[in-house]
């Protein structure tokens, strides 16, 4: 039997990154349909929604609906997606308890995405912290466009190393760090991640990658090797960032876990996966990107991972 070494766990993002750019509003049920049968599946972490508004990415609208529908046990493997201190508040006092306060590397594209300055966004985080910890909650520094933006190109890696070492954050439990246009390679990724992971010894690294230049399981793997001991992906390669020209869908959870082995992942669960990948990817219209799920589907019936 072959090792999968190293290890690292997935958090899928189906639910929030995987959806918002979709354009559709699943209503909560479905959106308790997929979270469930993710956690019942063995996925360790869920991204399960944004504080973002409405109106600006509506497929995010309900977000404080499906946290008041989950159970504290299920709310301890789900985050939600925060970008000021008052989303903090409001997301937990529906009852979530994991927070990732992200904004971006980059001026133009926090602008783009948040409405404020980098600088901005990183001197309200002592705030999201504190109330993070006044309800026994965690908070992770998400850092987007930590490799390239949209609007200003590459992003230095001293920029994104000062804002990880900043004493604004830290609080934070966590160090997301994101390909958010998914044009990195792996020499970049595991550079930067390896920097982060030596600079931040106390604190989990996580890697957020996409796919949009075939380097995403790379990139992940990459990351996992430099330091990161959680990494993001969605069903089916679903997802993209609205406000990021350019980016394409997330790497894929099917892949990255094929790629990975944790023990939980068996044949019998990348089957039960693909039928929930499926059916969501063909009620919201969007392709399959998954090779894990395309495989799947063949006809090597030899190998005990085709369905």
């Amino acid at each position: 039997m072959y090792e999968f070494e190293p290890q690292a766990q997935l958090r899928d993002v189906t639910l929030r990154d995987g959806l918002q750019l979709t354009g559709k509003l699943l209503d909560v049920d479905r959106k308790l349909d997929v979270a469930r049968g993710l956690l019942q599946s063995g996925v360790p972490a869920l991204e399960i929604g944004s504080m973002a508004r409405g109106d600006l990415v509506p497929p995010m609208a309900n977000t404080l609906d499906v946290i008041a529908e989950l159970t504290a046990e299920e709310l301890e493997r789900c985050w939600v997606w925060v970008a000021t201190p008052r989303h903090v508040e409001k997301a937990a006092a529906a009852g979530a308890r994991n927070f990732q306060y992200c904004f971006s590397a980059s001026d133009a594209h926090n602008e783009a995405n948040i409405g404020r300055t980098t600088e901005a966004s990183l001197a309200a985080m002592p705030d999201a912290v504190n109330i993070a910890r006044s309800v026994a909650g965690q908070i992770e520094l998400c850092i987007a466009t930590s490799f390239t933006c949209p609007f200003e190109g590459p992003v230095p890696p001293d920029r994104v190393m000062a804002i990880a070492n900043d004493e604004r954050a830290a609080g934070a439990t966590d160090i997301v760090i994101c390909d958010t246009l998914g044009q990195a390679v792996p020499a970049q990724v595991s550079s930067l991640v390896a920097r982060v992971a030596a600079e931040s010894p106390s604190r989990r690294i996580v890697f957020h990658g996409h796919d949009t230049w075939g380097l995403g399981v790379a990139n992940t793997l990459a990351a996992i090797s430099a330091g990161a001991t959680m990494v993001d992906g969605s069903l089916g390669g679903l997802g993209g960032c609205p406000f990021a020209p350019g980016a394409s869908g997330n790497t894929s959870s099917e892949d990255i876990l094929f790629a990975t082995r944790p023990q939980w992942f068996t044949p019998d669960t990348l089957a039960g996966m693909v039928e929930i990948s499926e059916k969501l990817l063909a009620e919201l219209g969007e392709p399959m990107r998954s090779k894990t799920v395309q495989g799947a589907r063949s006809n090597a019936k030899a190998f005990e991972w085709v369905i």
